[in-house]
């Protein structure tokens, strides 16, 4: 009798915890603007400075909404992009011997595809046959945070989401990547969050690996529903 009880508890503590995971991404939905309202966004096109190692570069970012996404940064007059549309995607950098194009594949490539969709992928996860944990609570830089992992079912990867307990804000979100042949913990903090025709968008994005800060991100413009030639995504 007393094994069936345990086995009763387990079960509830289990469907608990996953209810509570739900609510969290919920409220967190809620608390940027909603998901309906992010889906019926067609296009953003995303301006600022990217400072790095000392520099301050012109950094764009351009998605359509759910297809393509494409990233510049200009770095003493040489270009480095990213783009994906439409499951493809290549990349230039002229600074780590890819002068012309070359074609994106693997976990790099689902990170791509991540970033072409302006809904983060917490609030889609179902969808995309995904699982999330919550893990528990945590400070992150003095907040109190909620931490959710989420389990990508394409590659096996995890990232993990740190969403205040206060105001439901997504305050950091960390992953393993491989750079340069080595796995590092890639993190990134997100503040200065601005209503942009009801949706909330974080201005400034600190990114650290292995801790140390390595670059960040400060937009100075987000607009949204423009006009963009979807050519510049293309890889001929």
């Amino acid at each position: 009798m007393k094994r069936i009880l345990f086995a009763a508890l387990a079960l509830i503590s289990l469907s608990a915890g996953a209810q509570t995971a739900d609510e969290v991404i919920q409220k967190y939905s809620a608390a940027i603007g909603g998901a309906e309202a992010y889906t019926k966004v067609n296009n953003a096109v995303m301006k600022g400075t990217l400072s790095t190692q000392g520099m301050d570069l012109p950094f764009s970012l351009i998605v359509i909404n759910g297809r393509a996404m494409r990233t510049d940064v200009d770095v003493m007059g040489k270009q480095i992009v990213s783009a994906y549309k439409d499951g493809k995607g290549w990349k230039v950098n002229p600074y780590a011997g890819a002068e012309t194009k070359t074609e994106v594949t693997g976990s790099e490539l689902i990170d791509y595809k991540t970033q072409s969709s302006l809904l983060n992928p917490l609030m889609t996860y179902a969808k995309d046959g995904n699982t999330v944990e919550l893990k528990g609570s945590v400070s992150v830089e003095g907040i109190n945070c909620f931490e959710i992992d989420l389990h990508f079912k394409a590659d096996g990867k995890v990232t993990k989401y740190f969403i205040s307990q206060s105001d439901y804000t997504l305050i950091k979100s960390s992953s393993n990547k491989t750079i340069q042949g080595e796995e590092m913990e890639v993190e990134t903090f997100y503040s200065d969050f601005k209503d942009i025709n009801g949706l909330k968008f974080a201005m400034d994005r600190v990114q650290k690996i292995n801790g140390q800060v390595f670059q960040e991100v400060k937009l100075t413009t987000v607009d949204l529903n423009t006009t963009i030639d979807e050519k510049i995504f293309d890889n001929p």
